[in-house]
């Protein structure tokens, strides 16, 4: 079993707010997680959603400005949010810039050098967190969601697309829908997997993923913000939801007026999505 040292833990709604740390095998290096463990897990196993942040976050943003507690402990639901990359692994050029490198992991399973020995947070995400969690928490390994924001909502895609089965539902606010025509993912994806011509950029692209999928059925939910100025050079949702519909995939796409890419928005709208993963969490 991991050690997991606790760094801090407030009362939140009923129940507790915590952020852990760990050593990580996956990634080499210690990695912080933070945990909002609702009422209901004192009494028995609940259901988890994992929370994918964006560029350049922590744990620690989306714990500290969603407001998702009162939500997870209405609905007796674990949140877990992970960092967005390994930290400290001291790697030539890591912090040269604030879309590549710390803060900036992509969720992706890098394989180039000096990168794949660390920047590993795709099995990080979907094995190693989760069987951390599953060992130490009243989580329902079962029952089990995920949802991110921008680069967290790409990877949200992503973990549920190549793992068919595995997730209940999907959700994402201002996800990265199509990283191969996107200039944030093309700088990730070059320097993480190689050349777009010496890698396969689709198997980690949601828009081509999608376009593939055999699964079980997979409830995704999009939230875009049309004043959101990254909407038509970064994210490009209606590439995603043409793929859905071309393969048949259900997929809900909420497009809010007046609404940017901050987190005052998805404060705004974490409630719908929490109650959305509820139905097929406790379906």
């Amino acid at each position: 079993m991991t050690a997991l040292k606790e760094v801090s833990s407030n009362r939140s709604f009923g129940g507790y707010q915590k952020v852990f740390s760990h050593d990580s095998k996956e990634l080499g290096c210690q990695m912080n997680f933070a945990i909002y463990l609702p009422p209901q897990a004192e009494d028995g196993e609940v259901p988890v959603i994992y929370w994918l942040s964006g560029l350049t976050c922590t744990e620690q943003n989306f714990t500290t400005k969603s407001g998702v507690q009162r939500y997870a402990s209405e609905h007796g639901i674990i949140i877990v949010v992970p960092d967005t990359s390994p930290r400290g692994c001291k790697i030539p050029g890591d912090d040269d810039s604030s879309d590549f490198g710390i803060g900036a992991g992509f969720y992706v399973d890098a394989t180039q050098e000096p990168w794949n020995k660390n920047y590993r947070m795709f099995s990080y995400v979907t094995k190693e967190l989760p069987e951390i969690i599953n060992s130490n928490f009243a989580a329902l390994e079962e029952c089990q969601s995920i949802m991110g924001h921008s680069m967290g909502g790409h990877g949200a895609l992503i973990c549920a697309l190549k793992n068919p089965g595995k997730y209940r539902s999907v959700s994402a606010f201002s996800a990265i829908c199509n990283p191969i025509i996107s200039k944030w993912g093309q700088k990730a994806f070059s320097g993480y997997l190689g050349s777009a011509e010496s890698a396969n950029w689709a198997d980690w692209d949601a828009t081509e993923l999608v376009k593939g999928y055999s699964g079980p059925p997979l409830e995704i939910l999009l939230d875009q913000g049309k004043a959101d100025h990254n909407l038509t050079t970064e994210l490009f949702p209606d590439n995603f939801i043409s793929a859905c519909k071309e393969s048949q995939v259900p997929v809900i796409l909420h497009m809010r007026d007046g609404y940017d890419h901050s987190y005052y928005y998805i404060a705004s709208f974490i409630e719908e999505h929490i109650k959305h993963h509820a139905t097929y969490l406790k379906a």
